[in-house]
């Protein structure tokens, strides 16, 4: 077998929160009489709250203090979270559900590394708070991706080494991440895209495969 363990990043990948995020942001956006389109919204994916928040006060004709800018980013979380609590196991996709259990049967670890805080409330919304070996997300880091800690303390409570673990991303600071902790990487989506990857998937599934390979 290829890899010993997957670690997975979870918004975009294991399932798509990426529009709650988009209307949390807008929500707060709108309020301050800040523009905010898609456009600034896909320079969010993959960094944390606070960095997204600086990226959508580049657009403010007003100056937030430190302690203001902490309660504004309390509030989209707050605003996300509301999204969030709508969620159930029916928005993880089937082909998402059939790879992590062939994968978790050929004895595969698996683990989530994301940079959201709320990644372990997400994971029991969507009936998968128990599943995977080891969650580490942004109440466990200092530094968000491209750096690569979330992965490497990811990797660490797996017990593995980094050449055994395959990290799965959709953005491509998380690939970069990846990278920078010594990890391959397949991609989906927008990463995939972008052709860094050490694997650009057209399909979640395919990741069985990659991983079986002797």
């Amino acid at each position: 077998m290829r890899y010993q363990a997957v670690i997975f990043d979870l918004d975009g990948v294991l399932v798509s929160t990426d529009r709650y995020h988009f209307l949390a942001w807008k929500q707060l956006a709108d309020r301050l009489g800040i523009p905010f389109d898609e456009e600034v919204n896909r320079r969010l994916r993959g960094v944390s709250r606070m960095e997204s928040l600086s990226i959508v006060l580049e657009r403010s004709p007003v100056c937030y203090s430190a302690e203001e800018q902490a309660r504004l980013a309390e509030e989209k979380n707050e605003i996300y979270r509301g999204f969030l609590s709508r969620m159930t196991p029916a928005d993880v996709g089937r082909d998402v559900l059939s790879a992590l259990f062939a994968l978790r049967a050929a004895g595969v670890k698996l683990a989530v590394g994301s940079s959201s805080a709320n990644a372990k409330f997400i994971l029991q919304k969507i009936g998968l708070g128990e599943f995977f070996d080891a969650v580490v997300d942004g109440t466990d880091i200092t530094r968000s991706k491209p750096d690569p800690e979330v992965f490497v303390k990811a990797r660490e409570r797996l017990g593995m080494n980094g050449r055994d673990c395959l990290v799965v991303e959709d953005a491509v600071a998380g690939v970069r991440a990846a990278q920078a902790g010594g990890m391959d990487c397949a991609a989906l989506g927008d990463a995939a895209e972008a052709h860094i990857a050490t694997y650009d998937l057209g399909q979640f599934s395919e990741i069985v495969q990659i991983v079986g390979r002797d």
